[in-house]
């Protein structure tokens, strides 16, 4: 999206919140990939919102190529996320969490895919728990139903708010209707026509909203198996996380406000109201479980209180 004359093969933006060591982790695997590209150059982005942790001098001290953009402020993952692909000028971009490891060939493997895949406009690697358990990193359009499936745990019955990617062949891609923003790969062509993320969505859901957008113009998505990554996940919004819990929520919200409508909006906020009042229920009811459950369903009824209590001013 620059206007910089050299032009990259790659350019990577990672989002940094007080990750320092995760942050060190996932540059130093970028730094082995980019080794193993050979000929591709790679630009690395770092935009830090505000950190207190020591990321700026780590990153300054450790990993000197690397173009670290600090922030005064939290501004919110879309908003820092569009900051650093402003100052990027690849062919692809890659928006990357602090959080994950590039697995050897994953880089090559995703770069391959989209020069051999002209319909492709965005993929998203294979992502794992550092345990090597699958992640699921893909998903389907939500849709006010698939919600409805998603919150009353139906999913365990049949799929329908979730792919079943722990069945599909892991040797070939899968084309789908959205790939999570933990690592997601982007044409800069695609960038240039739809848009960067929408800055409206904090956190949470922007990713989704991008999918939509790129599919709407005709390009394909798609979660590419053969390339791998390791997800540690949520580590950023874990340092706050009752907050992040209802920012999950209030994003949402505005998804279904912004692709349906007033009446799409309420109709989400009912199907909160009937997902949350049997979960704040469970609490007075844990009594015959072991103290480990039944401090977990607390947490989960308190949780869930809370979001009803916010749920008249979301």
């Amino acid at each position: 999206m620059s206007s910089q004359s050299k032009q990259f093969a790659l350019s990577v933006v990672i989002v940094n919140w007080n990750t320092r060591d995760l942050l060190r982790a996932c540059l130093a695997s970028l730094a082995d990939e980019c080794e193993s590209l050979a000929g591709d150059t790679v630009q690395v982005v770092v935009v830090d919102n505000g950190s207190t942790d020591g990321s700026a001098e780590m990153v300054s001290n450790e990993f000197p190529w690397v173009h670290f953009d600090a922030r005064r402020r939290n501004s919110g993952f879309a908003a820092a996320n569009n900051a650093g692909v402003r100052l990027t000028n690849g062919r692809y971009v890659l928006l990357l969490n602090p959080d994950t490891e590039i697995r050897p060939g994953a880089l090559k493997t995703m770069i391959s895919f989209l020069d051999t895949h002209p319909e492709a406009g965005a993929i998203g690697p294979r992502l794992t728990n550092p345990d090597g358990s699958l992640q699921l990193s893909c998903y389907p359009v939500p849709t006010l139903l698939r919600e409805l499936w998603r919150l009353l745990h139906l999913d365990l019955v049949r799929p329908l708010a979730v792919y079943p990617i722990d069945t599909w062949d892991s040797n070939n891609p899968h084309q789908v209707e959205t790939v999570q923003g933990a690592c997601l790969m982007v044409r800069n062509s695609v960038l240039e026509q739809v848009g960067l993320l929408d800055e409206n969505f904090f956190v949470y859901t922007e990713e989704i909203d991008f999918c939509r957008r790129v599919a709407s113009k005709g390009w394909a998505l798609y979660w590419l198996p053969t390339a791998l990554v390791v997800h540690y996940g949520g580590q950023s919004t874990r340092q706050a996380a009752t907050k992040m819990f209802i920012q999950l929520y209030r994003s949402k919200l505005q998804y279904f406000r912004k692709h349906y409508g007033v009446v799409g909006g309420f109709a989400y906020k009912l199907i909160l109201l009937l997902a949350i009042l049997p979960r704040i229920t469970v609490a007075p009811l844990a009594w015959p479980f072991s103290s480990l459950q039944r401090e977990k369903l607390r947490s989960v009824s308190r949780l869930y209180g809370l979001l009803l209590l916010e749920l008249k001013t979301l």
